[in-house]
Formats: C-alpha cells, structure tokens, sequence
C-alpha cells in the first residue's frame, strides 16, 4: 500500500467536488485525506500530521496511524450503498501524552462498488471538553437539587412537573411519581389556596419571585407540616412555570411556642406563704400553698408545717444556716417538689417563703432540649466574652466541635461586613453588646471558618437578663443565610443584566451611567455609543430566532472585548447595544473606538455551516463634566444621532448635536401634525402638465400633494412626504389624493371637453398595503373616469425591492384598465428581464439625466437617454423625460425622439384653478 502527502488530496481518479464541499461544510477547519481501496493507495493534505498529533513524523507513521483510525470505515465500507457517509470519532494520545479526539468524515467515491474514499480530518478535542464540562455542570446541578434538605418542586399550569427527594419526604410519598401531575393546591390548605393563587399570579416575569410566606403544606398520611415557602417565575420546557422552595419550620415554631410557654410559666409562679409558731405549727396557710401543697388552709391551720409539705423543715435551722435553703417536699398527693425555703423570725415563731422551682427546673431541661433541636446556631458568651455553652446547631455551622469552642473568644472567627471590610474585635455584635447592653437584630455578616469555608450569618445578640448592667452574659443567635443570600445575588444579577447575552439590560446602564455622570470630581469626556445592526431582521426573518438570538450573543462578546475593563457595555433591547466609555481623548479616541467595534462586528460570524456578516449603525453623544443632561437624556440623544446614521445609509456613525435634535424633534411634531391635515383640510393637490414633444400639446397632468400648514406656511414635499411613508399615514395620504385628483379630473374634463389623462404616484408602502386595488376600482366608478385616462407611477426603487410582490399588484392595476408608469427611472438598477415581465406602458426618464443635457462635458447624458429611448421603444413603452427647464433640453429631447416631457419649462406645479383654464380641448 502506497502512501503520499499532498497539498490537495489525490488520488488515481479526480475527487468528486460536491462530495468535497459537503464534507468540508460538515467538519469545518480540517486535513483531507483519500484511500483507494484497489491499489491500496493513501494521499492525504498536509494539515493532517498535526491533527493526529504527530510531530516530525514520517510518511509511514502517517499511514499506519491514519489506517488504523479508520479501520472501522473501510472495514464497513462494502456493507454499504454507493452514497452512504461515514462519520467516526477515534481518540488518539500524542508522543507528548496529550489526548485528542478526532472526527473522521468519509463517502465512497461514486461510480458503482466502492473503488475508494474521501475523506476529512478534524480535530474536535475542545468540543468534547465543552459538552463534558456542561454534563459535569448540569450533574452539579443535579446533585444540588436533588440532596436539598428543601423541598424543590416545579409546577406548571397548576400541576406538578418536578418534585426533589426532600419534596416526597416532605408529603410522606412512597415516591415522586405519587406527585408529578397532580395539582399543586392538592398540597395547600383549603383556607390557604386564594392567598397562594394571589402570590403565584404576581410573579409575572421570568426571574420574579414571591417574599417567604409561612403555609401550612398537606401529607399523605392525613397530618400537616407547617413550611416557609417562595415561588420564582421560570420555565419548564420552554413554557412559563414556577419554582416553589419549601424549609420545614415546625420545629422552630415549636420551639418558639416552647419558650413563650416557658416564659409565661416562670412570670406567673406563685411562692407559697406560710406562718408557724416557734415549734412549727401552721398559723398561716395562703391560696398559693394551697396550690404548691395540695392542702386546703382548713386543713393546713394548726398542723406540724413538717408533715404538711412531706419532709422535715425547721425554721429555726434555716435561719441559722443563712436564711436559704433548697428542700424536696411532697404534695399530698405524693407529688416530689423542688422548692426553695426562705425563713425570717417573726415575733411569736417564723415566717416561710416556699418558691416551687418545680416548673422552672422542668422549663430549664426543656429549654435545653429545645436550643439543642434548632436550625439556628445559639451561643451564650460569658461577661469576660468565652463561650459558656453552643447548641448543636452552631457547631455545626461554626465548624467546631464543642470541646474546641467552649471557653474560648468568638473574636477567633474573622468576620466581614456585606461590603468586605473585616470587623475589629471591638466591632462585633456580642462584644458591641456586651458593652452597651443594647441588643443587635439581623446583622447580615460574612463569617471565616476554620476550614477556610465562608458563611453567611443572619446575627442576633441581647443581653441574657436584659436587666442586668453591662457587661453581663450575651446570647447570641445566628442562621445560615449562605443560600438564600447566594439566590438573591442572582436574582439581583438577573434583574440588571439582560439574560440572552449576559450584558447589562437597559436598568443597569442608566443606573450606571447616571452613578458616574453624579460624581463630583468627574473629569474627562464622557461618551456613550448607541449601537444598532443593520438589516438584523433579514436574518432573524430567513435563518430564524434561534440563528438570531446567536448572531446577538456573538454580538455581545465582540463588543465586550473591544472595549477596556471600566467601560460598560448593554444590550438596551432587540439588536441595539450601548457601549459607556469614560475619559476618552476626544473626537480622535472615539472615531479609533468605533473603528475598532465596527472592525469586530463585520468579521464572518460562522453559524450552522454558514458565515454570517452584521454592520451596525451607530449613533455619539458625548458629556463634559457639568453636562446637565441625565442618563436618559444622553441615551435618547445616541438613539437620535444613531437614527441619522441609518437615514444616511447604514454601515456608518454620526456624532449628535442640537441642530439634529431639533431637526427630530421638528419631524415628531411635523410628523403628528400631519396626522390632522387630512382632516383640516391643509392638504390641496397642484398639477403639473406633461406635454407632447412633437406637438407641444398638454396630454396629461401629474397630480402633486402640497401641504400648507397652519403655523409654518408651506412644507416641502421632500420633507413630508418620506415622514407619510415612514409612518402609517402614506395610505391614508395616498388614499386621500387619489379620491381629490380623479374627482377634479373627472369634474375638468366633464366641464371643458378636455381628454386630458391624469397621473398619480404610488409609494412602496402603498404597493404593499391589499386595500390598493379595490380603492382604484372604488376611485374609478365613482367619478366615472375612464380607467384609460388613470396612470399610476411607481418608483423603479420600489418595484426592485420585491419584483416578484410588485409584479403581482401592477397586473392587478392593469387588469382594471389603468396604464402605468416606472417613474425616476435608471436610479433603481432593474433588469431588463424584470421590465420584460412588468406589465408597464411609460418610462419616466430622472431628471438628473436632463439636467445634464445641452451643458459642455455632459455628452454621457445625451447617450444615456438615447439608450432609455431606443429601449423603451423596442418594448413598445412611450418615454417621458422628468425636469425639462430650458429651450436646449427640449430641442435635445426632440432629437432623441423622447415622446413626452414635464418641467418649469412649460409649467411649475399649480392649483386646479390656475391650470386647467389655460388648457383648451
């Protein structure tokens, strides 16, 4: 088998070139390579070498490693039929122990049996890596969800779709199937159902979320859990849903009943008060003993004090041994008593004080139990600021174990505000209020463990007896807020940034630039770029949003790398972009800036196979210090400018300035004015006659709109009318002068025997509107004008937009009877193909051609109407030239056998009344 390197492959036969494009459209940068599978004969391109990771190697090397790659292929190769392609992707580790993967594209040569193969190398090792990092992130992600001690589901339309491990514990389910499909108020409360719906229809973009509520969330097995619940809009496969997060919080609020409980216990005790002789017999026996002891005062009065509380007491013992002491005494009922005996001598015997610990001591064992089960980490800090005791909880959000933090100083976690500064030792809660004895709530601090792991703490600290005088012990309480704060960082992210291309949205420009536009001691010029492709509708039109939404994240990124680390750069909505850039250097800067963007945005985007080209329009407004516009003021004034850029033609920039300013805002005004001219009658139509060369006769008049505004006088028609067509109003305008013209030229001709013909145009806008050809008809039978007498003139730039369209319309006009017209002709670039197909009667000539006719150096003019004349006439069109003002333009026009023509020469344009009674029949 022979085997031979070559810079294009080859081989005993010419390689197929459709199978070389294809196979080069499906592996994109690659090494092509050839086998005949008679003699054995292998060729392949020079790339391939590196490809395969082979350094330095030699023919034979290249051979054998190739043939084995592809054994697969030409082992399979004979199985199949003439046109099968074969796709493999082998791994290959290179001298330098690298792995590589490589994508190997093969179709048998045509012609019969397979007598060889085409094929192509490429090198896909950074694809592979990408599709394992995005597996290894979505496993991640997996994992997060599925071992959340929360429960995570996701409904839509009310019905479940997804629930996370936790969610069926939460329910006591056998499994998640026992859930998904059914609705989420199956779950919820009766008398909780209206407020969940209230919360959930609130959320009405994607990203919003609900603020914790409590609910109380229904089991399987008959019994209710009380959780802390927020919902988040998102979606499922593409449709609208929500994300509910549910914390069980039974146990806290079980504990926090516990301590209210506890708290009123110890308020309400009663002592038990009692009076004794010298030798303890009872001479006073209170409610409150009744209540400790069981026994009634009747009972009670004139007993031994001894076998009244089950146990010896001897007043006279305990005064001598301070006046104090802790007994265990019995109720009558046999009940033990923790009591604590306080005895003073009176006059006649003593006076006992029995305070029933009982409760107390109960509550303390309890309160332990109840620190002990909490979420929430507790740490009581002794007077000297040592830790004297920690709950489970906060050992294990501390990372401690008890024996190392009993004993030793909170001070030796390093804590961090939200803005990154560390605290002091002084600065920290338990020490602040230590000092002060005025408790902290909710301090949202960063905390560093041991382990160098990082939390956030939701921190409390108050005094443990809140009447005791600074510095006295501190308890101190403090959630794990690492997740939730985690969250809300990116739904903060998600609500400034636009979440197609990662950039800022429109919220977070404005915010930024009117932040840096408030500084004080600003300095340098401040510009802001409002970027806007070019024709990025045809794409999304033709290759799909999905192309599209591509097109702008490639968009993004080019953009981004374009500009410095400072600068900021948006996507305010659709295809347009903003970029803020501070302190540049002037026009120079920022002429080198654009340069350098527009120079990115025009490289080939490659996409599925195709290479894709963008332009962008971009607009320049720029602020010195002191600029008294705002953010807005500024992004409006790039919009303006950048609009200017599209008018002039697209693919370019324009700086912003006042006179543009007012010059938009004159055409906003004009813009809405005419909007009522129609109605207020400011609107009349001037006519201008179109005569016979030879003759010299009038034989049609052209109906041109004139606009005499209440406040400004008389307005342009190169100024109102490109605002008609860029508004809705070029129809109803159109509309309007077509019923005006055919009205006064029926009523003309009808009065004064004149065959005059009439001409209107149409605009592009009015080509595509389908009311067109029913307003003509209309126009038509209601005046009773002859459709022979109506020609209606089209720009050629219009019927080139969309000939196909075009074509359609104008051989619907015909077929009413109405002649027609490519006006401003030779400025659209049509085809002779396409004035072939058109249906057309009359070429009106531009009247930048006669304005060259008669002047020195202009012969080109001359011969380029001969040329439109001479055309026009084989394809059985009359031709009527545009602008004539002199007597040498007309003798020229008469030469070239031009049939028709219009200009000052024979008349401006004039009302109906001043025209049409110099004209005779």
């Amino acid at each position: 088998m022979e085997a031979r390197t070559n810079a294009a492959v080859t081989s005993g036969y010419e390689p197929h070139h459709e199978i070389v494009a294809d196979l080069a459209l499906a592996a994109g940068a690659s090494a092509m390579w050839s086998i005949d599978l008679v003699d054995d004969d292998v060729t392949w391109s020079a790339g391939l070498a590196a490809i395969l990771g082979l350094s330095e190697p030699g023919d034979d090397e290249i051979r054998r490693t190739l043939l084995d790659l592809i054994s697969p292929i030409t082992t399979a190769v004979h199985e199949v039929s003439e046109w099968d392609n074969f796709e493999l992707e082998q791994c290959v580790e290179t001298p330098e122990g690298d792995v590589r993967w490589i994508r190997f594209l093969a179709r048998p040569q045509p012609g019969g049996d397979p007598a060889g193969l085409l094929g192509i190398a490429a090198d896909v090792t950074e694809r592979r890596g990408s599709e394992q990092e995005l597996a290894d992130l979505a496993e991640r992600y997996r994992l997060l969800v599925e071992l959340s001690p929360d429960a995570i589901c996701v409904h839509e339309a009310g019905r479940l779709v997804y629930v996370n491990p936790a969610a069926v514990r939460f329910v006591a389910a056998e499994s998640a199937d026992d859930l998904v499909g059914r609705p989420i108020t199956d779950f919820v409360d009766p008398t909780s159902v209206p407020e969940v719906l209230r919360r959930i229809k609130r959320l009405g973009i994607p990203g919003a979320t609900s603020e914790p509520s409590e609910a109380s969330l229904k089991r399987f097995d008959g019994e209710s859990m009380l959780v802390e619940s927020v919902s988040v809009r998102t979606t499922w496969q593409g449709r609208p849903a929500f994300q509910v997060i549910m914390r069980d919080v039974t146990a806290q609020k079980t504990a926090e009943a516990a301590l209210h409980y506890q708290a009123a216990l110890v308020s309400h005790v009663s002592d038990a008060i009692i009076a004794t002789t010298a030798d303890g017999i009872v001479t006073s026996w209170n409610p409150a003993a009744e209540t400790v002891y069981g026994h009634s005062t009747a009972v009670a009065i004139g007993q031994d004090v001894s076998g009244l509380v089950g146990a010896p007491l001897d007043p006279e013992a305990i005064v001598a041994a301070g006046g104090v002491t802790e007994a265990t005494h019995h109720r009558a009922d046999g009940c033990v008593l923790a009591i604590r005996v306080s005895a003073a001598e009176m006059s006649e015997g003593y006076v006992l004080v029995c305070a029933d610990e009982t409760p107390r001591r109960r509550a303390e064992l309890r309160y332990s139990t109840v620190v002990a089960a909490l979420d929430e980490g507790v740490l009581v800090v002794s007077a000297d600021g040592l830790v004297e005791t920690a709950n489970p909880a906060a050992i294990r959000i501390l990372g401690l174990p008890g024996t190392a933090l009993l004993g030793t100083s909170p001070t030796r976690f390093p804590l961090y505000s939200d803005s990154g500064a560390r605290l002091s030792t002084t600065q920290y809660p338990f020490a602040q209020v230590l000092a002060t004895g005025v408790p902290q709530n909710g301090r949202v601090l960063r905390l560093q463990r041991p382990d160098g792991q990082c939390v956030w703490l939701s921190m409390s600290c108050r005094p443990l007896d809140p009447d005791a005088a600074p510095p006295s012990a501190v308890v101190t309480s403090f959630t794990d807020i690492t997740e939730r704060r985690a969250i809300g960082e990116r739904l903060a992210h998600d609500a400034t940034h636009d979440p197609l291309t990662g950039l800022a949205n429109r919220t977070l420009v404005l915010r930024r630039l009117a932040s840096a536009l408030a500084e004080p001691d600003r300095e340098g010029l401040a510009c802001v770029l409002f970027v806007d492709l070019d024709k990025f509708k045809l794409i999304n039109d033709s290759l799909g949003h999905s192309t599209g939404d591509k097109v702008l994240r490639v968009v993004g990124q080019r953009l981004r790398h374009c500009v410095r680390s400072t600068d900021l750069v948006g996507r305010l909505g659709g295809d347009e972009f903003a970029v803020v850039t501070f302190d540049v250097s002037g026009d120079t800067g920022i002429r080198s800036l654009i340069g350098h963007l527009r120079s990115s945005l025009t490289r080939p985007i490659g996409l599925d196979g195709r290479q894709l080209r963008v332009d962008a329009s971009v607009g320049i407004v720029t602020a010195r210090p002191g600029d008294p516009r705002s953010a807005e003021d500024l992004i409006r004034d790039a919009d303006v400018a950048m609009y200017e850029s599209k008018t002039r033609g697209r693919g370019r920039y324009e700086f912003f300035d006042v006179e543009l300013r007012e010059r938009v805002q004159r055409q906003l005004r004009l813009e809405q004015d005419l909007r009522e001219a129609v109605v207020d009658g400011q609107l009349w139509m001037a006519y201008q006659p179109v005569v016979e060369l030879r003759s010299l006769r009038t034989v049609a008049v052209e109906g041109l709109m004139r606009w005499h505004h209440p406040t400004h006088g008389a307005i342009s028609p190169v100024e109102f009318i490109p605002l008609a067509e860029e508004s809705d109003l070029i129809n109803l305008i159109g509309d309007y002068m077509l019923r005006t013209t055919t009205e006064e030229i029926a009523s003309q001709r009808a009065r004064r025997g004149l065959d005059t013909r009439l001409t209107v145009n149409l605009s592009a806008r009015q080509l595509d509107d389908a009311a067109l050809v029913p307003t003509v008809e209309e126009a038509l039978v209601r005046t009773g004008l002859p459709p022979q007498t109506l020609c209606l003139e089209i720009t050629e730039s219009a019927l080139m937009r969309d000939p196909k369209s075009a074509g359609d319309v104008l051989t619907a006009l015909r077929e009413l009877g109405v002649r027609l017209a490519i006006d401003d002709f030779g400025t659209g670039y049509s085809s002779l193909a396409q004035l072939w197909r058109l249906p057309l009667d009359t070429l009106k000539i531009d009247r930048s051609f006669v304005t060259g006719l008669g002047k020195p150096g202009k012969s080109e003019a001359e011969a380029i109407i001969k040329g439109i004349v001479t055309m026009a006439h084989s394809m059985g069109l009359s031709v009527i030239a545009e602008g004539v003002e002199t007597d040498r333009q007309l003798e020229i026009l008469r030469e070239l056998e031009c049939d028709q023509a219009q200009g000052y020469r024979f008349s401006r344009p004039v009302s109906a009344g001043e025209l049409f009674p110099r004209m005779t029949a």
